[in-house]
């Protein structure tokens, strides 16, 4: 929750141009909703595509303030996070829910970028691995091998988030690779490959390569550090050399 209209409008103009050619990274800007129709139309020139923060997993109805896939494909948005710890944590929205989002958002043609991760509490409980299994198992539930393919994971240490503490590069490593390897005993070893997962949690111009040199780390979900243009080009540009 973080900029005006006119500071993310500025934002966008000072990074179009400066994103690496699409074959070599894809960038997307996930904004508040109020800007996504604006944000749309002033990335149209260059390799930018936008994201959403969240949505309804219902087309339309009666659920003042939500936000429809429907509405989200109609002004040319392309991602949505679903499933982010501070929705989990400060709006009650359950694996469940982000299985129902999740399907919803490939039905209307956007990419889902599902969110897993575990507290502290339950990484100093040994408890990782069984916790981010159970949240990919629910997550993706019902969905084709085909749908699985397109699928964005982002794994979220929730300690990691906002608290300047980062997963070492291999401690990520790990855990992305404990996705992919449940999402290969659900489906295959294929899709499994073809699932891009991504790292979360204090992602900075100053760790990202390291954690791109990982073997299962496929890209970033980066919060603050995104917000700056020339942090945000670094990030692109370190992404694109991985």
């Amino acid at each position: 929750m973080y900029k005006t209209a006119g500071e993310a409008k500025q934002f966008i103009e000072e990074v179009n141009g400066l994103v690496p050619d699409s074959d070599k990274v894809d960038a997307v800007i996930c904004a508040p909703a109020l800007f996504l129709s604006q944000l749309v139309i002033s990335s149209q020139d260059s390799a930018l595509q936008i994201g959403a923060q969240t949505m309804s997993e219902e087309d339309e109805g009666a659920f003042t303030g939500e936000i429809s896939p429907v509405q989200l494909t109609d002004i040319g948005v392309k991602y949505v996070i679903i499933g982010h710890s501070e929705r989990r944590q400060y709006f009650n929205e359950t694996d469940e829910s982000a299985n129902k989002k999740v399907k919803a958002a490939f039905s209307h043609g956007l990419t889902p970028i599902l969110c897993v991760g575990e507290t502290l509490e339950q990484r100093e409980n040994g408890e990782t691995g069984s916790v981010v299994e159970a949240q990919v198992e629910k997550g993706i539930a019902g969905l084709t091998e085909e749908q699985i393919s397109r699928l964005v994971i982002a794994y979220e240490p929730i300690w990691a988030i906002g608290t300047g503490k980062t997963a070492t590069a291999e401690d990520a490593n790990e855990v992305c690779g404990i996705v992919r390897k449940k999402v290969a005993a659900l489906y295959n070893e294929e899709a499994a490959e073809e699932l891009r997962i991504q790292y979360g949690g204090s992602v900075k111009p100053a760790n990202i390569v390291e954690l791109m040199g990982m073997e299962h780390i496929d890209g970033a979900l980066v919060g603050g550090a995104s917000l700056e243009t020339e942090s945000f080009v670094k990030l692109l540009e370190a992404g694109s050399h991985a």
